[in-house]
């Protein structure tokens, strides 16, 4: 058989009948053979493998002995042993050398074939000792990748032993500085990169195996890179390691190199000079770090000799790299500290200035996102420097013109960067002297810094961010040119969804959000901003679209008829009801929904019916008996005539100059007697709480009897909500005035949703004033929280359907604010009544952490919730927690508790998110619900459910351009925003040196993988956060 295969191979037959009969021959491998034939074969398979003149004698070869080695493997164990292999590794084969791939392949191919044999484990030892052999000849990059992809698929044949491994490792460093690449084109260079890839995986496997072995394979590495033999210059490609070092390790090994007094200066010159060098090197990683780690590091130990040389020598060398994409991001990082910190003389910057304009012209013409955003660096640090070597203009003219259409930096942020970035400024701490590993937390999200008893903003606008299509809208706005706080809050949220930073202070936002009678670094109610805050937004929005509608719409007018037409549309906006969803403002869209009160007088059956938009549904804690009867509450304190006012948060329809949101509570029934429909806000006079302590005390009485009559039974949200919608008999000091009657009569009142909003967000009324000690006490109870609840809202379909937001036909819009409850229309009123259940799910939950109001922290638990449901945890109806109508059975029959558990059991892992303040961290729903139970003074207090299977008519695949992880774009002044503000955060991490070395060291001391909702309360609020949040320090990502 042999015979005929090795004549079939060499003639001159067509190629297909040879692959035909080789088939053959293949296939008759499964008949027994004797072992001389066996061998002649493997004999000739082995000679066509290792020297076929052809890639088809060469395939033969393998597909021969791959089928006579299989089925023949006793045989092939006595072909394939030791004296085979070894000749091969030492002498090649005939005229093949023994340093040749090949040579490895075949013995790979051979090692597959009796992996299962005994004799394998001899072969296994045999190429230990090959291996170690073979490195320290120093290989070419082709022969050593193919060893080290034979040693990564066969890990037996790498030397055992840490002395044979170390000595393993060491020489593989040294094989990798002697590698070159053989050509210049551009397959050839792939080639060579994949190759030198292959051998730096390999020692990555070896120090992750052995991590002992990985300190003296760095020593070595120094020791190469050190060398002043001017004969051996190390190859770059020694920089593919860098990415395998664990950035842990910087600390103690700049430590090692920075005040090792055997390490000459000539020798970290040699070496720092050859580190910059690989930044050339395409796929290295993290090389900049450990550059601007180890130039800081000399600085803090003051050896100012070697920077200024090293500077000297390289600065143009990374500046020209700055025109290969592949390893711009790099050399930009290490140019930029390099010319910063070089502040004694300008002799480094002008090494450069005659290149400059030329790169900037280079990043107009690419046009791409990236090159700009380059180009938007690059031009921030030439106007530091010619700032600070200003008496130049013969140098910087030619600059100024081809930057001229670039943003310029202020004259104190100049300032700030170079006193950040001088050698002077390097604290001789070293843990401080470097910069931040990793910006943000694992979770990817960034926090918001505490400005001091700020939490209460914090957890707020971490919830809204959370709010993902509500962000998209906000995201997705042109607000370019305008200075409203709605671009305030564009701005801020694309700095949580963009920066490198762990936490953002949100400063500029807070003065201008900040409720004027809010006192400055005081505790504020996280609820009272949250309505102010949607108020000012809303009413922001109407202003502005009144008044670009009356500009549209004008022609030529002189200035004061201009701004009497401007005052006339705003007015009319704010009056006309919107009717499209188109005209409401994005607030509306997203938070507004509608509640419709109706009374009935039970004596004449008489009804009045009021409609009112509300953003929140503040819900106040029920007594145990309205829970098991369901029957109608009774209120007996304060008169309500027929101008009563619903207690919800509501967006105002009336004029601007009006109360724009009527913050009203819904209380259960606790109502607020309003006068010419104004309201106070409660924390704007000193004993604006009075006037609802009547309210409050009646809160305080159902948790007093709740506790009394059902112990320590567990409220839910559904509860609550159930509580709020049943009717509700108004006697005794609050009956109402009939107008039919013309007398206060009892009456019975209902509160129904007609209109849903997008966002649900409910309020839980904890806090209680308490008229002896002047504070408002805070409701501990517990509160259950369903991940789906099921909403009833009742269409009101009828042929005279009152216009959105106003009231019931036959009032005017200009008698709001006089006794509308006259003109309401009549009880016999026809009217088609559609309850239907809209299911929500929770996105996110504020706690507050204390027993007052004035006092604690505020935290939130969120997470990603669109339109469909987050995770794919949609919830069908048997498994929801319903809330039905009152008329109807107001309890579902299952327990909240059980409906719970089988949600949890189908929560998707890692998908909550804790902001507290500026930290973040995983959590589980599990740790939402069991807040309350494990701390008692951290309670639930804001929800945002968002209503499941809506898209609130937000494309994301939207023609403005592409999505990143479903965000919008961003316009291009935020993008740049944040870029500049990026390439700052390492500047500002080095401002302060010595404190980032105490807080490392605190947060090593304090730190819990699982997050402080596992272990312990978050605490009170203060400067740097709350006690789940002060104190704690991650390690930053170098930025530029």
């Amino acid at each position: 058989m042999d015979k005929i295969l090795e004549g079939l191979v060499s003639s001159s037959h067509p190629l297909p009948l040879k692959r035909v009969i080789v088939r053959r021959v293949v296939e008759s491998a499964e008949t027994p053979l004797s072992q001389a034939q066996c061998r002649a074969m493997f004999a000739l398979s082995t000679r066509l493998v290792l020297q076929g003149p052809d890639p088809f004698q060469r395939q033969v070869g393998r597909q021969v002995l791959e089928a006579y080695g299989r089925y023949h493997r006793a045989e092939f164990e006595a072909f394939f042993n030791r004296g085979l292999v070894l000749g091969l590794l030492q002498r090649g084969y005939g005229e093949l050398s023994n340093r040749d791939p090949a040579i490895l392949d075949y013995i790979q191919a051979g090692l597959r074939l009796i992996m299962s044999c005994p004799s394998v484990l001899e072969l296994f030892e045999l190429l230990q000792v090959e291996a170690l052999r073979l490195v320290c000849e120093r290989p070419a990059p082709p022969l050593c990748a193919r060893l080290c992809q034979l040693l990564g698929d066969f890990p037996q044949c790498l030397p055992r032993g840490r002395k044979l491994s170390l000595a393993f490792c060491q020489q593989l460093v040294r094989s990798i500085a002697h590698f070159q690449s053989q050509g210049s084109r551009e397959a050839e260079l792939r080639l060579y990169v994949s190759q030198v890839t292959q051998v730096s995986g390999l020692l990555r496997s070896v120090w992750k195996a052995e991590p002992d072995t990985l300190l003296p394979s760095l020593q070595e590495l120094f020791a190469v890179i050190s060398a002043a033999d001017t004969s051996f210059e190390p190859s770059v490609a020694l920089a593919s390691l860098v990415q395998h070092i664990p950035l842990q390790m910087i600390t103690v090994l700049i430590r090692s190199l920075t005040t090792d007094p055997n390490v000459k200066d000539a020798s970290m010159t040699q070496a720092l000079c050859r580190m910059i060098d690989w930044l050339s090197w395409p796929l290295a990683q993290h090389v900049e770090t450990w550059v601007i780690a180890l130039l800081k590091g000399l600085a803090a130990v003051q050896k100012f000799t070697i920077l200024i040389d090293v500077t000297l020598l390289k600065i143009e060398l990374v500046f020209n790299r700055l025109w290969f994409p592949l390893v711009r991001p790099g050399a930009l990082a290490v140019l930029s500290h390099m010319l910063l910190s070089f502040q004694h003389s300008p002799e480094a910057f002008h090494l450069i200035v005659p290149h400059v304009v030329s790169l900037v012209h280079s990043f107009k013409r690419d046009g791409l996102p990236s090159s700009t955003a380059f180009l938007m660096q690059l031009t921030e640090l030439i106007h530091c420097m010619m700032y600070h070597y200003s008496g130049f203009p013969e140098l910087y003219e030619p600059i100024l013109e081809a930057v001229k259409d670039m943003p310029k930096p202020t004259e104190e942020k100049i300032k700030l960067i170079l006193s950040q970035s001088a050698w002077t400024s390097q604290s001789s701490s070293l843990p401080s002297c470097l910069s931040r590993l990793s910006g943000k937390s694992e979770t990817g999200k960034t926090g918001l810094i505490n400005l001091g008893n700020t939490c209460y903003m914090n957890s707020v606008i971490q919830a809204l961010f959370m709010a993902t299509d509500f962000r998209r809208h906000v995201l997705s706005l042109n607000l370019n040119g305008c200075n409203s706080l709605m671009r305030k809050l564009q701005h801020l949220f694309a700095f949580l969804a963009h920066t490198q930073r762990e936490a953002y202070a949100p400063r500029i936002f807070f003065e201008a959000s900040r409720p004027p009678w809010f006192t400055p670094r005081s505790q504020q109610d996280c609820s009272e901003y949250l309505r102010f805050l949607l108020d000012r937004l809303h009413e922001e929005e109407r202003t502005l679209k009144a008044l670009s509608s009356a500009k549209t719409s004008e022609s030529v007018m002189n200035e004061e008829s201009q701004t009497q037409e401007a005052v006339y549309k705003a007015q009319a906006f704010a009056e006309a009801p919107c009717i499209r969803s188109g005209e409401r403002t994005l607030i509306e869209k997203m938070f507004g929904g509608k509640l419709k009160t109706t009374i009935c007088c039970l004596n004449c059956k008489s009804m009045s019916q009021k409609e009112e938009a509300f953003t929140d549904l503040s819900l106040a804690f029920c007594p145990p008996t309205s829970l098991e009867n369901i029957g109608p509450k009774c209120v007996e304190h304060s008169e309500v005539k027929d101008d009563y006012v619903v207690q919800t948060n509501t967006l105002a329809t009336g004029p601007a100059a009006e109360t724009p949101l009527n913050n009203l509570e819904v209380n259960g029934g606790c109502d607020t007697i309003m006068k010419e429909g104004t309201m106070k806000d409660i924390s704007t006079e000193p004993n604006s709480e009075n006037s609802t302590n009547s309210e409050l005390n009646k809160v305080q009485d159902n948790r007093d009897m709740s506790q009394k009559l059902v112990g320590k039974n567990t409220l839910s949200v559904t509860d609550l909500l159930n509580y709020f919608l049943a009717p509700e008999i108004l006697s005794g000091d609050n009956k109402y005035y009939c107008e039919k009657c013309a007398s206060l009569q009892n009456a019975e009142k209902t509160m129904q949703i007609i209109e849903e909003p997008e966002y649900l967000i409910l309020t839980l009324l904890r806090f209680s004033y308490d008229p002896k000690c002047h504070i408002r006490r805070k409701i501990l109870d517990n509160v259950s929280l369903p991940l789906v609840l099921e909403l009833p809202v009742k269409r009101a379909m009828s042929p005279l359907a009152v216009v959105s937001g106003g009231w019931s036909v036959g009032v005017e819009l200009s008698e709001i604010g006089e006794n509308l409850a006259k003109k309401l229309k009549p009880s016999g009123a026809d009217e088609v009544t559609c309850p239907q259940l809209v299911p929500y799910v929770l996105s996110s939950v504020v706690v507050h952490s204390g027993v007052s109001s004035e006092s604690g922290h505020y935290y939130s638990y969120a997470r990603n919730v669109t339109g469909s449901g987050p995770s794919g945890l949609c919830h069908q109806s048997s498994t929801a927690l319903s809330l039905v109508s009152p008329q109807d059975k107001l309890l579902t029959e299952e327990s909240p508790c059980t409906v719970v558990e089988n949600e949890l059991d189908t929560e998707m892992p890692r998908e909550w998110f804790l902001f507290n303040d500026s930290r973040v961290t995983f959590t589980s729903f599990q740790s939402v619900q069991k807040i309350t139970s494990r701390f008692p003074k951290d309670t639930a207090y804001v929800l945002f459910y968002k209503k499941q299977n809506s898209t609130c008519g937000f494309n994301t695949s939207s023609a403005n351009g592409l999505w990143v992880n479903g965000d919008p774009p961003l316009q291009k002044d935020l993008m740049d925003a944040i870029t500049k503000d990026n390439k700052l955060y390492l500047q500002e991490q080095e401002l302060s040196a010595r404190t980032q070395a105490l807080q490392a060291a605190s947060a090593s001391c304090s730190f819990r993988p699982n997050g402080f909702d596992d272990n312990d309360p978050p605490g009170s609020c203060g400067p740097t956060g709350g006690g789940g949040g002060g104190g704690f320090s991650t390690v930053g990502r170098l930025v530029f």
